[in-house]
């Protein structure tokens, strides 16, 4: 059994018809007008209207998503060039709070022509049989057949990989060109974040009836790059599926992102923490985190330069690859 995967299918059926058809529609996405990068300490450059706001005027929630839409286009061609490490935390509880699977595990990411390539490179944890706890230490990971084990590999795995090229699945949230067309954007206000000024923004699927990710996301106001987003379903699980296939009450995540000197922007620090129940008679607490850090260059063709900006000398290619430091022992 794969747990990410009957998840996928359960999640499908739970889908209403129309979201069904919207998924499975050939339609061609809507490309954002390719506006240039916006200066982190200049004024923004006008983009073509209608999207151009009068000299002053401040930005509306959809100018706002079109810069950060276009920036993130522009950025994956530069995450492609880093290479870092990655840090995951996956644990399984039952509902009462016994811990059945504690896993950590590091990578080390490195690019590829169509996203990322993980190498494992420590991976260790414990988990119960028979009433007691067994701990592990590097593969191969024991119990992995088992349905916590399976679950806990898919989860460290499948959630984070997706061929993405900066390590996180690249559909947990609407940034992407592509992706936005679905979603509507409300402008909260502004606030300060890291010391620096960010929009804060409110998001959810324009169709009232999907079922899909909905919740908040800070941008920052010079760059226009995501600094936090946090999400939750739009809407809960029909009651019928709940009832007799699965429910996953509480899912959702916690994204937030570093600015690197180059100027682009990584995803550093992922959570989340849901139940799954599933045919009325299995349940789990999910509890899973990842850290990406010591990034550095693989290749260094070119760096994010906003408009108005001089051009940054070009970085000399480091090591290609370091070793994961140790984690400490389990208690």
């Amino acid at each position: 059994m794969c747990g990410m995967r009957i998840i996928a299918v359960l999640w499908f059926i739970a889908l209403p018809q129309g979201v069904q058809a919207q998924t499975n529609s050939s339609a061609p996405a809507v490309e954002a007008p390719k506006s240039a990068l916006v200066p982190s300490d200049t004024p923004a450059a006008a983009p073509a209207p209608p999207t151009t706001p009068a000299p002053g005027a401040p930005l509306t929630a959809n100018q706002i998503m079109v810069r950060v839409a276009a920036n993130q286009d522009r950025a994956e061609a530069l995450r492609s060039e880093y290479i870092y490490h990655q840090h995951v935390h996956v644990m399984l509880q039952k509902a009462n709070g016994t811990r059945m699977r504690d896993e950590t595990s590091d990578y080390l990411v490195t690019p590829t022509p169509d996203g990322t390539k993980k190498n494992l490179t420590h991976i260790e944890g414990y988990y119960r049989q028979k009433g007691r706890y067994l701990a592990f230490h590097g593969e191969p990971v024991p119990d992995e057949d088992s349905v916590d084990g399976d679950m806990a590999h898919d989860f460290r795995d499948d959630l984070t990989n997706d061929k993405s090229k900066d390590g996180l699945a690249k559909d947990l949230f609407p940034l992407t060109t592509d992706a936005q067309k679905d979603y509507g954007f409300q402008l909260l206000g502004q606030e300060t974040v890291h010391g620096r000024p960010a929009y804060r923004l409110k998001f959810g699927p324009k169709d009232k009836s999907d079922i899909d990710w909905a919740g908040e996301a800070y941008i920052d106001a010079a760059d226009f790059e995501p600094v936090r987003v946090y999400t939750k379903l739009s809407r809960p699980i029909p009651f019928l599926i709940r009832k007799f296939l699965v429910d996953l009450p509480g899912v959702g995540f916690d994204v937030e992102y570093s600015r690197q000197p180059d100027g682009v922007w990584f995803p550093v620090s992922f959570g989340t923490e849901f139940r799954i129940r599933v045919v009325m008679f299995w349940a789990r607490n999910i509890i899973i985190s990842m850290s990406n850090g010591d990034f550095e260059h693989a290749q260094v063709q070119h760096s994010l330069r906003f408009e108005g900006e001089a051009p940054a000398p070009p970085a000399s290619p480091d090591a290609s690859s370091q070793s994961a430091s140790t984690l400490p022992p389990q208690p």
